[in-house]
């Protein structure tokens, strides 16, 4: 088990930039798939990207594709999500999720470990 500490959220005007950082202890970054999940009020979880444990491989939901990039620091240990060309859609908490062995998947049910969150706000 890890423990996965996310910050980074805040208020963003719709157009700019957030940079969202995870960062992994109790456990190697590189032995764990993470993937970056948010849930906005009233709405169920959704998958927002996810980077393999080998680092190879990374994925992300369309609606984000060519706005988000998700990478990792593994002498940090830490993972992030740098998020671009924001939109009021973009509006959720937040979350990191650590799988191990894991190739990135989308499904919320195959992490094990999960951070708190860290909300998001989009202004328009």
């Amino acid at each position: 088990q890890v423990q996965l500490v996310e910050s980074g959220g805040g208020l963003a005007q719709a157009g700019g930039s957030l940079t969202l950082s995870c960062e992994v202890s109790g456990g190697v970054l590189q032995d764990y798939a993470m993937g970056w999940f948010r849930q906005a009020p009233g709405k169920e979880r959704e998958f927002v990207a996810a980077v393999s444990w080998s680092g190879r491989n990374t994925y992300f939901r369309e609606s984000v594709k060519g706005r988000f990039t998700i990478s990792r620091d593994v002498a940090k240990n830490t993972v992030y999500l740098q998020m671009n060309s924001l939109k009021p859609e973009d509006t959720a908490v937040y979350y990191c999720a650590a799988d191990r062995w894991g190739v990135g998947n989308s499904r919320d049910d195959v992490y094990e470990d999960w951070g708190q969150g860290t909300q998001v706000t989009v202004s328009s």
